[in-house]
């Protein structure tokens, strides 16, 4: 039984792709057979939410009580930020 070849895609143009600066070029990286000859340099962008200024909020495991994590969850979305609000009241610290 033959095997049904998919549509191709279009072949690549590299005419819409814009030229490298020559300050990208400085601030490239630079590979030699999949090894790193000189590292990128300059301000490189990282996937995912930017980092918080001031206070961040740090991810820990914490146990508790299976009817306390229900009750918030049946609140709606949002129920970890009260979770935080409740445990900020308790301790005394501010909103």
């Amino acid at each position: 039984m033959t095997r049904k070849q998919g549509a191709s895609l279009p072949a690549w143009d590299d005419e819409d792709t814009p030229e490298w600066s020559d300050e990208q070029l400085d601030r490239a990286e630079v590979r030699l057979g999949g090894a790193v000859v000189r590292p990128a340099t300059g301000t490189l962008t990282r996937a995912g939410r930017p980092p918080l200024r001031g206070q961040a909020k740090r991810q820990v495991t914490l146990r508790l009580d299976g009817d306390v994590i229900e009750r918030f969850r049946a609140s709606g979305p949002g129920w970890q930020a009260r979770i935080n609000a409740a445990l900020r009241k308790a301790a005394g610290l501010p909103d």
